[in-house]
């Protein structure tokens, strides 16, 4: 009788501490996303920045994204099956890919748009079967503008097919190609350049040569795209959104995307970059 009651208990036990373990939100993506290399900095994906979102002890990001990966190389390195081994019922997958998978001249990571589709499709399935929820998001824009400074389109019909798949399995989506966009033309085509990883020769150690780069962020790009990921996770009502910091709430109020002014202020210049990354330490493999 005393057995069977012990037993009991620690049944009861396990399942309190099971029930007060944070959620996971896994990141797949690629380098737009991704966290960075010491000497990569101060370039930094929107992935790094999601933590600081959420109380840490209620919600934990584990960014599996990787530079130059597409759905298909991603699956191919056995990275997916990585995520489909750590996830537990209850958890998150974001799932951004297309700046890989439409690169036609890449042969190494090209995913050809009906490829790719499959692969959305066979995420989403795989994430349900586990009891886990899965997030598409469309891929982020580059900064590319013409002549006229008119914003070009990079990704041709990878983003629109992101979104017919959400569609069709009714799965969130959170349309990061379509907010990044109006943040750049707010930015207008010198604004935006802050952004992105600008920096003159000798303005870095990083890069002495300087470095001229329209896809890949600066801590303040990084910072805004993050932004936007969390109010695409407001609007589709996710269940993380219970447990967003109020504080990062009324500081992103303040930090509206019709005021991009706002934003200097917290990464003024790229001698100050370094100070700007998240002070979490995210589960992540740098590899690549």
């Amino acid at each position: 009788m005393r057995i069977t009651a012990a037993l009991a208990l620690v049944v009861l036990l396990c399942s309190f501490v099971s029930a007060k373990d944070p959620i996971t939100v896994f990141l797949a993506g690629d380098s737009t996303m991704a966290v960075k290399r010491a000497e990569k900095r101060p370039e930094m994906g929107w992935g790094e920045f999601l933590q600081q979102h959420f109380d840490q002890g209620k919600v934990r990001v584990d960014n599996h994204a990787q530079n130059g990966r597409s759905t298909r190389t991603f699956i191919a390195e056995g990275r997916w099956q990585a995520i489909l081994d750590k996830l537990r019922e209850g958890d998150f997958v974001f799932i951004q890919f297309g700046h890989n998978d439409s690169s036609k001249e890449k042969v190494d990571r090209y995913t050809s748009p009906e490829d790719y589709r499959a692969n959305l499709i066979r995420f989403v399935s795989e994430v349900r079967a586990r009891k886990s929820t899965p997030v598409l998001l469309t891929p982020v824009m580059r900064r590319r503008f013409d002549k006229d400074g008119h914003i070009q389109e990079s990704h041709g019909e990878y983003p629109h097919i992101v979104r017919s798949v959400a569609a069709e399995t009714n799965v969130s989506l959170i349309d990061m190609h379509l907010m990044s966009q109006k943040v750049l033309v707010q930015y207008g085509v010198e604004g935006s350049k802050k952004l992105f990883l600008q920096l003159a020769a000798g303005e870095h150690a990083n890069y002495p040569q300087g470095v001229t780069d329209n896809t890949h962020f600066s801590p303040l790009g990084a910072e805004i795209m993050a932004a936007l990921a969390v109010d695409g996770i407001r609007e589709q009502k996710l269940g993380l959104t219970k447990f967003l910091k109020k504080a990062r709430r009324r500081e992103r109020q303040a930090l509206t995307i019709g005021s991009p002014n706002n934003w200097t202020a917290i990464v003024a210049t790229p001698s100050s970059w370094s100070c700007s990354f998240p002070s979490y330490a995210p589960s992540v493999s740098l590899m690549a």
